[in-house]
This record gives C-alpha cells, sequence and structure tokens, in this order.
C-alpha cells in the first residue's frame, strides 16, 4: 500500500533507536492523521515498519502505548 510517508535522515533514526535502547523519556512534539497537535513525556519501547512507514512505539504517562509515523515528528527531546 502506497503512503504519503518520507522517510527521515538516518542519524535521526538513529538517535531515536539508541533512546529506545537506554529506555530514556522523551519530549515529543508531533501531528497525528488528522492534523491535530500533540505533545507528551514517552518512553519508546520499539521501532516498527508497517507499509513502509516506520513507527517508533512509545508508552505515556497512562501506561497507553502509542505508534507515531517518524515523519510527524516536530521537535525531540531528551528529559
Amino acid at each position: 500500500m502506497m503512503t504519503d510517508y518520507q522517510p527521515i535522515d538516518c542519524g535521526l533514526h538513529s538517535a531515536y533507536e539508541l533512546a529506545i535502547m537506554h529506555a530514556g523519556k522523551l519530549r515529543l512534539s508531533w501531528y497525528d492523521a488528522t492534523g491535530a497537535k500533540h505533545i507528551e513525556l514517552l518512553i519508546p519501547t520499539d521501532l516498527r515498519t508497517r507499509n513502509g512507514e516506520e513507527l517508533p512505539v512509545a508508552v505515556n504517562a497512562v501506561g497507553e502505548e502509542l505508534e507515531i509515523r517518524l515523519d510527524r515528528i516536530t521537535d525531540c527531546r531528551p528529559v
């Protein structure tokens, strides 16, 4: 299935992998599929690929698991 996914820079991809390995908290800002902006403190747990899209998996403060397209993340800061 074709999507409008835009691959991200390899260095940024590596930074997400390191955050997963170290179980560090990240403050992420992103837009969801409807265009709504989100800013949350998350703990990244995995990185998945589906339909050619790269999706970090993260857990929020209430234990909800989220998948966020990497190309929709606008800011990522370690906490």
